[in-house]
């Protein structure tokens, strides 16, 4: 019952991977690497460039950078929102002198 069971969980992951084109862009990038004339030093960077993930990038960094921009971003909406309430007051006074 385990055999069928494994068996039928391969199929159903197969079904999937061919479904959303895993199976066709992994056979494609493994052909180029098989054309390439001068294998490339290190196989999983080329893979990675083939498919076309970014190389060289420092995650932390980048989270770093986008936690200050959110940061910044929600210090921005807060004056936005003071501003706005000053704006209404300052009508609202210049309303009851006229």
């Amino acid at each position: 019952m385990s055999y069928e069971t494994a068996d039928s969980q391969k199929k159903e992951f197969r079904k999937y991977l061919e479904k959303n084109g895993i199976i066709s862009q992994l056979t494609r990038v493994l052909v180029g690497l098989y054309e390439e004339p001068e294998r490339p030093a290190n196989a999983i960077d080329y893979i990675k460039k083939y498919l076309g993930a970014p190389t060289g990038v420092d995650v932390e960094e980048l989270r770093a950078d986008n936690d200050e921009l959110r940061r910044q971003n929600a210090e921005l909406e807060a004056k936005v929102a003071s501003l706005t309430q000053q704006l209404k007051e300052l009508q609202t006074e210049q309303e009851e002198q006229e």
